[in-house]
């Protein structure tokens, strides 16, 4: 599906401040996310994410720094931004008594919609969700991953320009997962702005343009998943015969390690991106070894996020 126009000039944030107390929960973050793209928000628990999305959602005013969604001041047109943002805690924080169709109707109505046409907004999104069946059951009969699909459809209600989310696949089944990148990507396309904040690094690569990694309330890198893909990664390979394997690599003066047991080895080598495992596997298949398995050992994006880990130890 081909890009069409964007519908806003994205997310764009310097010099972010955020103390509460004497704690500083944020200390100096910057943080671009472009119109038409999925950008991923990554860092450990206490790094800063939820403070940053709450200050983004103009739901927290920083200590210093500036923010600007689609060109705007959160803190001089504070109504003008929350109108184009679609905004997904960590968790639901709703109504239980309510239905999720009275949940999403309502929600509507309070971003000034008509309620015939936030009735039909609400059906539309509770199929793409896959909440039809769940319509008018009480939110509170539902299970994590239902309130996560709930919460999604809540943030898109008013066909916000910028998506905010927070941990967005936490709780979801394998199949929503799938489901969830699928739709941000969708949304992307459409020139949406989708911030996405995850522990589940794996799957971003398959869901994000760039990532913006933070640690201890500072950003310290911002990295496109093309460059990602590129950088020296573990590869891990498997065959019939580990023994040749071995020969194979260690007369090309490959780093390497084994991993697994007896009953199912493997052999992971430091390769300096996909064109390079490229021709290693090309070089292996002409010298005889009967390759099983060839592929990287863990994402592109986790693997930047296990080297900083590394280099801050």
């Amino acid at each position: 599906m081909g890009k069409r126009a964007v519908t806003g000039t994205g997310v764009v944030a310097g010099g972010i401040q955020r103390s509460f107390g004497n704690a500083a929960a944020i200390r100096n973050m910057d943080f671009t996310a472009p119109a038409g793209e999925v950008t991923a928000l990554i860092g450990p628990n206490g790094s800063g994410k939820t403070t940053l999305l709450l200050i983004l959602a103009s739901l927290l005013a920083p200590d210093a720094g500036s923010v600007r969604i689609n060109g705007f001041d959160p803190l001089v047109d504070p109504r003008r931004v929350r109108a184009g943002i679609g905004w997904m805690p960590d968790t639901l924080g709703t109504w239980g008594s309510l239905t999720a169709r009275e949940i999403l109707v309502t929600v509507g109505g309070l971003y000034g919609m008509e309620r015939s046409l936030a009735g039909q907004r609400a059906a539309e999104l509770l199929e793409t969700v896959h909440l039809t069946d769940f319509a008018d059951k009480p939110a509170r009969v539902f299970s994590r991953g239902q309130q996560q699909r709930l919460s999604l459809a809540r943030a898109l209600i008013h066909d916000p320009s910028v998506l905010l989310l927070d941990e967005p696949a936490s709780g979801l089944d394998p199949g929503s997962r799938v489901d969830l990148r699928v739709l941000l990507r969708r949304l992307a396309a459409e020139g949406k702005t989708v911030v996405v904040s995850s522990h589940v690094l794996s799957e971003l690569d398959e869901m994000v343009d760039r990532a913006v990694f933070v640690a201890r309330g500072e950003t310290v890198k911002t990295q496109s998943l093309a460059d990602a893909d590129a950088q020296e990664r573990w590869y891990a390979i498997r065959s019939l015969n580990t023994g040749s394997l071995l020969r194979q690599v260690d007369e090309r003066g490959i780093p390497y390690r084994q991993q697994g047991g007896a009953a199912r080895p493997e052999v992971q080598v430091r390769l300096a991106g996909d064109a390079a495992a490229a021709e290693l596997l090309r070089s292996l298949v002409l010298a005889d070894v009967a390759v099983t398995a060839f592929a990287p050992a863990g994402g592109a994006l986790e693997e930047t996020y296990m080297s900083l880990d590394a280099d801050r130890g």
